[in-house]
């Protein structure tokens, strides 16, 4: 019979493999079913416990208490740290691989949030007014040299315009849109009594072959048909505004009359002047706010073929016309020098680079190319401050433009819709005709580059209607509601209701 040996062997259960969980006490014969304890000893603090446990007749594990009993626990349906697809590296790779989708929502959030449109508006009119006043002294100091007079006498008084635009500025962000709209009809008439001074022999004066200036004493002088884009556009809004109400607009002659005839009369005078870059804005205007109107499309294709034959007779019958549709891409010069300033544009831009050669390091604007400050101002900036610069100016643009139909398209009120809709489409469609001409993608039209280019007559409506834009974004509820929250009190109060009436955090 086999020597009894368990006196010499150790009352102790021998070590097993460290294991966690319930699993292992399952694999002890005997072992009982414990809820909540953990299993399986790994240290060797938790060993000289367990080998006291058993000697004393208790169950292994029942002594693992405090910190180290609560770090065993697990949650319910917790992974290993680091170890499977459901650990902290699939976790890594999850939020790495849903980087770009994130920074997608990050951005469509805070394009949606309700003071989008007002910060884009107010930031990108201030930036494209600011840059275009240090570039209308560096692209006008030597033409300015060139007629005897200081360097710094076209930026003078471009500054005074931005002076008196940011007055206007203020004044139509604060003003309530019933004040508009009952100034609109005065604003009318007296823009139509301008434009036709300007056709009075004695008051008118003609400037580039274009009778639509009016002399004010001075350095000063006044072109009424930059007033006339507003005064359509808010007329127009309120116009329609109104019969939309009354339900009369699914009627076409409500539609069309009296709001056509006044917009052709106004070509009409802007044409006796041979003004044609204002008449394709204007142009622009109408088509603009018939459409938001809800014109139906063979009426709109209509009046859009009786505009394109009357455009194209007016270019046929002129011959400085003609020559600036034959200038569209040239690279040449032409036997009579016709495409001088088209070519010269182009070469301005080439030069530029990346980065430009410098901010008043222009070579173009001495002598070679006219009218660097004003109808061609996009190409001294190309040339000075490269694609960089031309592509931020581009972009500000858009981003205007992006705020103004978000304005027209989330407003209840139909004056809004059609002001905002028509402030729009006329600085859009102006900065478009301005840099295509200068790309050499479009007819040279002689029109501004809105906000940015020389000339206080275009810049003072055009500042007017921006404040406009700016009051109709401050004027949705949305919008309402979170610059009240901006106000000191009013955040502070609401910051200690939610404190101690919220607890929860529940908004």
């Amino acid at each position: 019979m086999p020597a009894d040996d368990t006196a010499d062997r150790d009352p102790r259960p021998a070590p097993g493999p460290v294991r966690r969980g319930w699993g292992f006490l399952d694999a002890i014969p005997g072992a009982p079913a414990l809820a909540g304890a953990p299993g399986g000893v790994d240290t060797p603090e938790e060993r000289a416990h367990a080998g006291a446990d058993a000697r004393a007749g208790r169950p292994a594990g029942l002594a693992l208490r405090g910190r180290a009993a609560r770090g065993a626990r697990r949650r319910p349906g917790a992974t290993p740290r680091g170890g499977g697809k459901g650990g902290r590296g699939g976790a890594s790779r999850r939020q790495r691989g849903g980087g770009p989708r994130r920074f997608y929502e990050r951005m469509r959030r805070a394009w949606d949030r309700p003071l989008t449109a007002y910060y884009l508006i107010l930031g990108s009119g201030l930036l494209i007014t600011v840059l275009g006043l240090v570039m209308v002294y560096s692209a006008s100091m030597i033409y300015a040299l060139q007629l005897s007079l200081p360097a710094t006498y076209f930026f003078r008084k471009q500054f005074l315009a931005v002076v008196l635009g940011t007055g206007l500025l203020l004044l139509a962000s604060r003003m309530p849109i019933k004040l508009n709209r009952a100034l609109s009809y005065p604003l009318l008439v007296g823009t139509v009594f301008l434009m036709v001074l300007v056709q009075v022999p004695g008051i008118g004066r003609s400037v580039n072959g274009n009778q639509n200036w009016i002399y004010l004493g001075g350095p000063f002088q006044l072109q009424p048909s930059e007033f006339g884009k507003l005064a359509l556009i808010l007329w127009g809004a309120d116009l329609l505004a109104r019969k939309q109400d009354k339900r009369l607009l699914t009627q076409w002659k409500h539609l069309l009359v009296p709001f056509v005839p006044v917009a052709l009369m106004l070509l009409g005078l802007i044409m006796l002047g041979g003004d044609m870059g204002t008449a394709i804005i204007l142009s622009a205007i109408l088509f603009g706010l018939l459409w938001l109107a809800g014109a139906p499309t063979r009426l709109f294709a209509g009046v859009l073929a009786v505009a394109g034959l009357i455009g194209f007779a007016l270019i046929k019958t002129s011959e400085n016309r003609l020559s600036r549709f034959a200038c569209i891409g040239a690279i040449d010069l032409g036997p009579e020098g016709e495409c001088w300033q088209a070519v010269h544009g182009i070469y301005a831009l080439a030069s530029g680079g990346w980065f430009g050669s410098g901010l008043g390091a222009s070579v173009e604007k001495w002598g070679q190319l006219p009218e660097p400050h004003t109808d061609f101002i996009f190409a001294i900036t190309g040339e000075e401050l490269g694609l960089a610069g031309t592509l931020s100016v581009l972009a500000l643009f858009a981003a205007l433009g992006y705020a103004g139909i978000r304005v027209a398209g989330r407003t209840e009120d139909p004056f809004v819709r059609y002001a905002a809709g028509g402030v729009t489409t006329w600085v859009t469609v102006q900065a478009v005709i301005n840099i295509g001409a200068v790309l050499g993608l479009l007819p040279i039209a002689g029109v501004p580059l809105p906000l940015f280019s020389y000339g206080g007559s275009a810049l003072l409506p055009t500042m007017f209607a921006i404040g406009l834009l700016i009051a109709f974004a401050r004027e949705d509820p949305a919008a309402k509601a979170a610059l009240a929250m901006r106000r000191p009190g009013v955040r502070w109060k609401t910051m200690r209701r939610r404190v101690k009436k919220r607890p929860s955090g529940e908004r």
